[in-house]
């Protein structure tokens, strides 16, 4: 029984696990945004959660504690000054797991984990009325460039030959 075994493992040794937690949690900060497997998006939420909780108290042990996970200086500085601050007021779920369907190659299930403070996720939520389809229906649809037809090619003359 799996009774308080909560590691997801990766398939990867203890370092290499962590390092590709800490990696992944970097560039999330960095990007606010990253696109991985389902997997390690799974596995990756808690530690990152765990981040943005050191980054509201903002005092030294959590600095280093947090720098003793991520290993990146700037990475910890972008933690404390910019997306901890965004999560003051939320008292957790500061995260989300954005499911994408499957990878071409190998069928591995993708996601996004972004935050859910971050300042492009407001831009990508669609109003309720225009998702539904109640726009005014007086309004004119603007026009683009119209599609040009494909023409058929021109059959190339046969060349005769000539003696000469």
């Amino acid at each position: 029984m799996r009774h308080q075994k909560k590691t997801v493992k990766l398939g990867r040794t203890a370092s290499h696990r962590k390092a590709l937690i800490a990696n992944q949690i970097c560039s999330l900060i960095e990007h606010s945004r990253i696109k991985t497997t389902l997997a390690k998006a799974k596995a990756v939420r808690p530690v990152a959660e765990k981040m943005v909780t050191l980054g509201k108290k903002a005092s030294l042990h959590s600095r280093r504690t947090a720098l003793a996970v991520l290993r990146q200086k700037d990475a910890v500085r972008k933690l404390f000054e910019e997306v901890a601050p965004r999560s003051a007021t939320r008292q957790g779920g500061y995260t989300r797991i954005i499911k994408l369907g499957q990878r071409r190659s190998d069928s591995a299930p993708l996601a996004f984990l972004e935050f859910v403070d971050a300042p492009h996720a407001e831009e990508l939520e669609v109003p309720v009325e225009k998702a539904k389809g109640t726009e005014t229906k007086g309004a004119e649809k603007p026009k683009g460039k119209p599609k040009a037809k494909k023409e058929k090619a021109a059959k190339p003359e046969p060349v005769e030959k000539t003696e000469g």
